[in-house]
């Protein structure tokens, strides 16, 4: 699919703080300056974490309008979407898109279909002994993805492992599959900013082309579009980015995710994605068109 544009979607903040990368946007009007910046250059979907992500119900998803509203008014086809709640329910950590889809013309959710253990590497090399676990039930699985046909979402899936990406395709096979689901591949990178040979989060494939073909041949015939991204690592180490692009897939970028030597801004990382995609010959995707490549709802 070479001639089909390519979705470029920048993650902004995540849990970077600016001590990690002066340039991550940890304010509410950084937020909005640093994604119009990037959706001038090229990225169709923003991806956000509010200042205070513990914060749910109408107070959470006011904090998002603080942001998503002034990059709609310049942007107003750029899909743009939340993280969850730091709750201890399901219910609490989606609490804030009811009110939020409510309020602004909201297309896309998020739904993580699976469980892991995201380990920082210590000094020793041993996975640091931490008792935290991402755990995402069956049950909460299946009351995010109603939640997004409720709600007219679009939902966006992380696949930090193959057993996400099993489950992912049960529910398409099944025909439960809400409209316009994206699978984001994520490769867990070997970089740090604590130090040579750290890595910030141990988990999944490496980011190289055989393990974007294992999860290509899972896909089958299944027909969802998926995209990939590399954390805890440099999107450009490798040439996983431009085999994706080959496969027809898409990029995921930005802050969230990086780690590496450099110190770069999101901007930088989508006007690096841009070049890429044209050095492969595939075009970049408008906001308006990746809607309609993702068949969004709304």
């Amino acid at each position: 699919m070479p001639e089909m544009p390519v979705i470029i979607e920048v993650a902004l903040n995540g849990a970077t703080p600016t001590a990690r990368n002066p340039h991550a946007p940890q304010t509410q009007e950084r937020l909005v300056e640093d994604a119009i910046r990037c959706l001038d250059a090229g990225a169709s979907i923003v991806h956000t974490h509010a200042p205070d992500i513990s914060v749910g119900g109408e107070a959470g998803a006011r904090q998002y309008l603080e942001h998503f509203e002034p990059i709609h008014a310049r942007h107003p086809e750029a899909i743009l979407y939340p993280t969850l709640v730091f709750g201890r329910t399901i219910e609490e950590k989606t609490s804030h898109l009811e009110p939020l889809s409510r309020a602004f013309p909201l297309r896309m959710g998020f739904v993580d279909p699976g469980s892991l253990n995201l380990m920082p590497l210590g000094e020793d090399g041993r996975p640091l002994e931490t008792d935290w676990v991402y755990a995402n039930s069956p049950k909460d699985i299946a009351y995010k993805f109603a939640l997004c046909e409720r709600l007219g979402l679009g939902p966006g899936m992380a696949i930090f492992e193959p057993g996400f990406l099993r489950a992912a395709l049960a529910w398409e096979a099944a025909g439960a599959m809400p409209r316009g689901a994206f699978l984001r591949f994520y490769f867990g990178g070997e970089r740090s900013y604590r130090g040579e040979g750290l890595v910030d989060l141990l988990f999944g494939l490496p980011p190289t082309r055989s393990a974007l073909d294992v999860y290509v041949e899972m896909l089958g015939d299944s027909r969802l579009p998926w995209s990939i991204a590399v954390v805890s690592g440099d999107p450009w180490d490798g040439d996983v980015a431009r085999h994706a692009l080959e496969r027809g897939g898409h990029l995921r970028v930005g802050l969230e995710d990086y780690a590496g030597d450099r110190a770069p801004s999101n901007l930088q990382l989508v006007e690096e994605a841009v070049a890429l995609c044209a050095s492969v010959g595939r075009p970049v995707a408008t906001a308006a068109e990746a809607g309609k490549i993702l068949d969004l709802p709304r």
